[in-house]
């Protein structure tokens, strides 16, 4: 599985599955598939149709019910549709049985998005993680995937003496996650060793949703190219880069979207990713004002900062993507001065829930940056001058 080839070939027909179970609502499980067409098309496939089933509970052997199971068989039967992925997490023998119901490839969330992320890592350090991550995705589901050995490249000279397949396999697997972990700690002590030799710098991370422009805003302040684009995960290696506001340093650095249910063991071999995050001593909160789910979104990344432990750091939170916001919200035959109230009463909002730490840009229109730059600035200004009291009159 680990440095395996792409799940998709450019434009594959997939059709999509989810499921609305209890405490859930049809309309979000439908947002949830909206998300999951936006992960496969970034990964090259093309949702061709989805299917939702309300249950209180997976079915053990086959996630859905049989009835929905054979909906989709009928559905996918000579359509030429290569791929059916489920939203939810699957066992190794779920996709077993799947498979064999549908006769062709299923997969889940987490292997998408492990399957994105491979293809996004480029440095050593996040290819470790990636492949970390695969294999133990892989390792729980050995028992029931049938095609393990093709995964895992076993074969001649990988038996030991009185060795089932199984067992040896999952030897193989626990090996590689211990070899990895070795690795991952080599590379996160040069990457600490890195970090402290950047003196006594004031840090600020960019944190957010994957894909509400973070990349663009650190190109903006920055005037660094860090690759941006419109699709989820576009950048996974953090990239950190001095910045200077009116003589006034300080260390700005872009990290991987968040997003909801990333898998555990993905935040967890991103560790060395997330310390960028610890460390800071501001986090900027970008948002995508302009998605409809945007108020979960920001949920979802606020949660992800209390696993982590660095809920109660400074925050400013940018709204970006204001331009699309407007266009979305306002009609044109809407009067000037009833739009005006209208953004009054959203700044207001969120200037209240965020203490007076709220920023509405537009990134791509450069709309507001220099807003963005003042409040930061006297953001940073503040913390040297609460780090280093002795050098105030630099900060001033």
């Amino acid at each position: 599985m680990p440095n395996k080839k792409n799940i998709f070939k450019e434009q594959e027909r997939a059709v999509l599955v989810g499921m609305v179970q209890k405490g859930q609502t049809e309309q979000q499980v439908g947002e949830y598939l909206d998300e999951l067409a936006f992960l496969a098309e970034t990964a090259g496939a093309s949702a061709i149709k989805r299917f939702i089933q309300k249950l209180p509970h997976p079915d053990s052997k086959t996630f859905v019910g049989k009835g929905k199971l054979e909906e989709i068989r009928q559905y996918v039967s000579g359509k030429n549709i290569r791929i059916v992925i489920f939203d939810d997490e699957l066992s190794g023998s779920q996709i077993t049985n799947i498979e064999k119901t549908l006769d062709i490839k299923t997969i889940d969330r987490t292997d998408l998005i492990l399957d994105i992320f491979a293809r996004r890592a480029k440095s050593a350090q996040a290819k470790t993680q990636v492949e970390l991550a695969q294999y133990q995705y892989l390792l729980p589901r050995l028992r029931g995937m049938w095609k393990h050995l093709e995964r895992l490249g076993g074969g001649i000279g990988t038996r030991g003496p009185g060795e089932s397949e199984i067992e040896t396999d999952r030897r193989i697997a626990r090996d590689k996650i211990s070899l990895l972990r070795k690795r991952l700690a080599e590379i996160d002590k040069q990457s600490l060793t890195q970090r402290k030799e950047r003196g006594e710098f004031i840090r600020v991370a960019l944190v957010g949703y994957t894909n509400v422009g973070k990349s663009t805003i650190m190109n903006l302040l920055s005037k660094s190219e860090v690759f941006a684009e419109n699709k989820l995960f576009a950048t996974l290696d953090t990239t950190t880069r001095k910045v200077v506001f009116e003589n006034t340093p300080f260390l700005l650095s872009d990290t991987v979207g968040f997003i909801r249910k990333l898998p555990h063991h993905l935040v967890e071999s991103f560790k060395s990713t997330l310390d960028e995050v610890r460390e800071a001593d501001v986090l900027l909160h970008v948002v995508d004002i302009s998605h409809p789910n945007y108020e979960e979104q920001i949920g979802v990344v606020n949660q992800t900062l209390r696993e982590i432990g660095v809920s109660e750091k400074p925050m400013i939170t940018v709204f970006n993507k204001m331009d699309l916001y407007e266009k979305n919200v306002f009609d044109e035959w809407l009067e000037e001065s009833t739009k005006k109230e209208i953004m009054n009463d959203l700044e207001e909002r969120w200037n209240r829930e965020t203490n007076g730490n709220a920023v509405f840009i537009a990134a791509i229109e450069k709309r507001n940056i220099r807003q963005l730059r003042q409040t930061l600035l006297q953001k940073v200004k503040e913390l040297y001058r609460l780090r280093y009291p002795y050098k105030s009159e630099l900060f001033l």
